[in-house]
């Protein structure tokens, strides 16, 4: 019997969230605790604030989380850029700066969700965007699901794979959903990890 497949979901957000709704970490927890329920890897930057509490959820659930380094090694990432190493299962250290590490990171991922952020958290959308991933948009009391439905419209079409929800539970299952119809062949592997440095 064809094993489940265990997609990778991206988790993208805010590292400071002072400019969003007061429930955004709570929020960022709940995506993540939906991921782990469904059985799949969350994969984050190594970053405080949305990602860590999306990696805190998902780790409380019992699920398997990758996170993103924009550092070389685990030195520089203690050292430099003062990253989490708290909540995840594996980091992989890519040494290509932030830019770089969204990079890999949205191009490993399978799907991308993306919540209360700044630009840096539209780059990450424009990536997965521009690569054909589908990606769920978290509605709430941020500017960033606006300035996303102002570029793309709220029902884009099929062929631009974009779901905004308000309910992360409903977002991870539509986003999982949409996977599987665009993909019904995926394994789901994490073959990428043997060409990166891993703690």
């Amino acid at each position: 019997m064809k094993n489940k497949p265990k997609y990778k979901i991206c988790v993208a957000g805010a590292v400071e969230t002072s400019g969003c709704s007061l429930d955004t970490l709570e929020l960022a927890k709940r995506i993540g605790k939906a991921v782990a329920k469904e059985g799949h890897f969350l994969v984050t930057g190594a970053h405080h604030g949305f990602p860590m509490f999306s990696a805190m959820g998902a780790r409380g659930k019992g699920g398997e989380v990758i996170y993103f380094s924009p550092a070389a090694r685990h030195a520089e990432h203690i050292d430099a850029y003062r990253l989490d190493t708290d909540h995840s299962d594996m980091i992989i250290y890519t040494g290509f700066g932030y830019v770089g590490s969204d990079i890999l990171m949205t191009r490993t991922a399978d799907a991308v969700i993306i919540g209360c952020g700044k630009l840096d958290t539209l780059h990450e959308f424009t990536l997965a965007f521009r690569e054909g991933k589908p990606v769920g948009i978290l509605k709430g009391d941020w500017e960033v699901d606006d300035v996303i439905k102002r570029l793309v419209g709220e029902n884009p079409g099929s062929h631009v794979p974009v779901i905004f929800e308000d309910d992360p539970e409903q977002l991870v299952r539509k986003l999982l959903e949409l996977i599987k119809e665009r993909n019904p062949d995926m394994s789901g592997c994490l073959y990428f990890t043997k060409y990166f440095l891993i703690r």
